[in-house]
């Protein structure tokens, strides 16, 4: 079952990147992504997670220390769970800063490698994306005395 659970979960969302970097970004692939790439994984991760605590009496893990951790991992549902939820929000970061990039008029070619790292890397892609946008997201000079940000 876990090993099935990872094998579709991994199909599902490597179609969703080829889709999101290759094909034209109009509003039915975008939507493709969110419903059939990023919510079809958080349904399986919701659904694997209700399984494990279903019939484990709902004893959580310890996530206070790397030995609970470790020991949620060990197993392959944990493994399958664990994949999957990276796995949507990988895409889910995937997709807003396509998005985001769209919205700036960054070039594809500048998208693409940006992207391609947040599939393999998520977290590592996002930091690049959110180096790369600064400027422009804050229009022209940057920070001014008049675009100062507030806290309140």
């Amino acid at each position: 079952m876990w090993q099935a659970m990872f094998g579709i979960t991994n199909l599902v969302a490597l179609a969703m990147w080829v889709v999101l970097i290759a094909l034209p970004r109009r509003p039915f692939t975008l939507a493709l992504v969110l419903y059939a790439g990023v919510a079809l994984l958080c349904l399986a991760y919701a659904s694997g997670l209700g399984w494990v605590l279903a019939t484990t009496g709902g004893g959580g893990g310890d996530f206070t220390t790397i030995e609970g951790v470790r020991s949620m991992f060990a197993t392959d549902a944990g493994v399958a769970i664990g994949w999957t939820h990276y796995l949507a929000l990988d895409l889910f970061a995937g997709l807003w800063i396509a998005r985001d990039a769209d919205a700036k008029k960054f070039s594809r070619l500048v998208q693409a490698p940006v992207l391609l790292l947040t599939f393999i890397a998520g977290p590592a892609g996002l930091l690049i994306w959110l180096v790369v946008r600064e400027r422009r997201a804050r229009g022209p000079g940057g920070w001014t005395s008049k675009k100062r940000p507030t806290l309140g």
